[in-house]
């Protein structure tokens, strides 16, 4: 098994920054890709960013381009969100997630293991 936790939320004016982290445990070595989600009130859980574990590769949603940077480091086994600029809009809860085969980033069923999540709030 492994075992997700997240950290990093929080509330922040619009256009300030928060960093989000996600340390990983258990049976990390069929890690293909890390990667973050988040779901609003009301809405379905969405993809927002990953990296591929051993190359490095990364992959963002278009609402978020610019603006969030993932990263990783391989010895410690966590992921980081990067999140400048906030804006409103990216209030959510923020999941990570390990996946552990190439595909589809955007869909929730491709990923395997899920973190219980980390409140950010941008307030305006």
């Amino acid at each position: 098994q492994v075992q997700l936790v997240e950290s990093g939320g929080g509330l922040v004016q619009a256009g300030g920054s928060l960093r989000l982290s996600c340390a990983a445990s258990g049976r990390t070595f069929s890690t293909y890709a890390m990667g973050w989600f988040r779901q609003a009130p009301g809405k379905e859980r969405e993809f927002v960013a990953a990296i591929i574990w051993d190359s490095g590769t990364t992959y963002y949603t278009d609402s978020v381009k610019g603006r969030f940077t993932i990263s990783r480091d391989n010895a410690k086994n966590t992921v980081l969100l990067q999140m400048n600029s906030l804006k409103p809009e990216d209030t959510a809860v923020y999941y990570c997630a390990i996946k552990r085969w190439a595909g589809s980033y955007y869909q929730t069923g491709a990923w395997a293991y899920w973190g219980q999540g980390t409140q950010v709030t941008v307030s305006s």
